[in-house]
């Protein structure tokens, strides 16, 4: 692909995954455009990415997790003057604990960021990438996608749709110029865990390890639907396709379910 004078806009950009495509994408010669809803964050993110790499650095500070919140930013990005190239959906976030336990209106916001604004971005932007025949939309997915997770069932869930989502689009352009690509990472060293109020299963990957497999993924001569951020998370989720539904549900249950 090429990056140099493109322009990617990036949710979720104030740190962790989101931050960091920003420097890489900065480092590949592109103009940017944060969002995030700490602006404290994007204002330090937009200096330092400006200078040090001399690219244009717009910020836009959004709560994405309300119904609206992507005409919201299509409205913003109009006043900006900015045409998106590259489509980064990486905002998100994930709740722990029994359903009968959860937050409702916390629940609602974590389904409407990582499915709603997701899919109203993506539709959003499709068009214009297609009448181009050039860009890309990168959908932050999750190893957590390939099978149920009891004690984060919403999380879990949510993300398997932007698995099968990203899939089906992809599908309905394979052959043009444009990339539409679903990105699954397994547990990455990143706020995740202390927002959502759970405990890794193992090791964090760093977050180089996500980027990485995403630009490996897009300079790729054939395109591909779906990225798994590393080879012991690509085997299990091949696994668990193959394994009795019963089984896998109760070995995601052991590592995530609160005790009684």
């Amino acid at each position: 692909m090429i990056y140099k004078g493109k322009t990617a806009v990036i949710t979720g950009a104030s740190s962790g995954i989101g931050l960091d495509y920003a420097r890489e994408f900065a480092k590949r010669g592109a103009n940017l455009v944060l969002v995030a809803r700490r602006d404290d964050l994007l204002k330090h993110a937009a200096s330092e990415l400006g200078q040090n790499h001399g690219v244009k650095v717009d910020r836009i500070a959004l709560d994405l997790s309300t119904l609206g919140a992507g005409q919201q930013l299509l409205d913003a990005l109009g006043k900006l003057g900015v045409e998106t190239d590259i489509l980064v959906n990486n905002a998100g976030f994930g709740t722990s604990g029994r359903l009968k336990d959860e937050n409702r209106e916390r629940v609602q916001q974590e389904v409407v960021l990582n499915v709603a604004t997701l899919v109203d971005l993506t539709t959003a932007v499709l068009p214009s990438l297609l009448a181009k025949n050039s860009g890309a939309i990168i959908n932050i997915a999750s190893t957590a996608a390939f099978q149920p997770v009891p004690g984060m069932a919403v999380y879990a869930a949510t993300k398997a749709f932007v698995l099968s989502f990203t899939s089906a689009v992809w599908g309905e352009i394979a052959g043009s110029g444009v990339r539409v690509l679903a990105v699954c990472p397994g547990a990455t060293a990143t706020e995740f865990f202390d927002v959502a109020g759970a405990k890794p299963f193992g090791g964090l990957a760093p977050v180089s390890a996500v980027i990485d497999a995403t630009f490996k993924a897009l300079d790729a001569k054939k395109s591909r639907p779906v990225v798994v951020v590393g080879r012991q998370n690509a085997l299990m989720a091949g696994v668990s396709k193959r394994l009795p539904q019963k089984a896998v549900i109760k070995a995601a249950g052991s590592m995530f379910l609160p005790k009684l």
